[in-house]
């Protein structure tokens, strides 16, 4: 079997993930992609260790029952809670968002400057970003935990003079605003959506999206391991929720329509 030909697997607990895909398809477009949304179990950052590790084992055999060749954990409380038991489960190549965002991070922050690193509840706690960052040599960072951002981005898709959106910004923000922080690592991949607002509140700052820098690593995995590119570039999509209304709000995230089916997975079953 030529594995290049296999699709790359992607799983998130929502439509964040798809931040990862749609700069993965832009940076390989010949690859074929597996999409899986945990829509009907978000969210994931409020959840106990034991049952994020359940929902990313059970996402991870959704994938492997798929045939892919690697998987991209597009899910930043997955990566910072248990991706080694991601990669022990699936015996595939494994991408997180923690490793790629942090290295840009550290390099536009250097080593005096400060990192902020906005995340759900369970990612800020692992303390992931922050040993990945002082490994890499930067000591000064700041680290919130901004839970309403992920249904803000989930189903509301506030804009960045969103009244309501921008008290809670506010709320989570103001703290981090008065480290000055050189680079903020949105480490939750529902954030790029909320861009517009965190950037208000947060003007002298380098936003980066931890979705799309886990795209690129992806790809110099896939080139490193030979397994790039003999695909046709079909993208497949799954939610364990109703496929419509993935339909309709998957369009926000990835700024086009979704041109064909959708299609619900049985995730307890796996």
């Amino acid at each position: 079997m030529d594995r290049r030909k296999l699709p790359v697997g992607i799983f998130d607990s929502g439509l964040g993930g798809l931040t990862a895909l749609a700069e993965l398809a832009r940076l390989m477009p010949e690859e074929d992609i597996v999409y899986f949304g945990d829509n009907a179990r978000i969210p994931y950052g409020t959840k106990s260790p034991g049952i994020i590790k359940k929902f990313a084992l059970q996402d991870t055999r959704f994938l492997l029952s798929l045939g892919v060749k690697a998987i991209l954990v597009a899910c930043g409380t997955v990566s910072s809670n248990c991706l080694a038991e991601v990669g022990a489960e699936s015996g595939l190549p494994v991408v997180g968002v923690i490793n790629a965002a942090a290295k840009k991070a550290a390099k536009i922050a250097g080593a005096n400057g400060t990192v902020a690193v906005l995340g759900t509840a369970a990612t800020v706690r692992s303390g992931a970003y922050e040993r990945e960052l002082k490994r890499l040599g930067c000591e000064n960072v700041v680290s919130r935990a901004c839970p309403m951002f992920v249904p803000l981005a989930e189903s509301w898709h506030p804009t960045a003079d969103d009244a309501a959106a921008n008290a809670v910004a506010e709320e989570y923000l103001g703290g981090v605003a008065k480290a000055a922080p050189a680079a903020v690592i949105l480490g939750c991949t529902h954030y790029p959506l909320l861009s517009g607002v965190i950037q208000k509140h947060l003007p002298g700052s380098e936003l980066i999206s931890s979705g799309s820098e886990s795209a690129g690593e992806m790809r110099a995995l896939l080139l490193e391991r030979g397994l790039a590119g003999a695909g046709g570039g079909k993208i497949r999509f799954y939610t364990s929720d109703d496929p419509e209304l993935f339909r309709e709000n998957a369009a926000r995230f990835l700024g086009r329509d979704i041109a064909g089916p959708v299609m619900k997975a049985d995730i307890e079953t796996y």
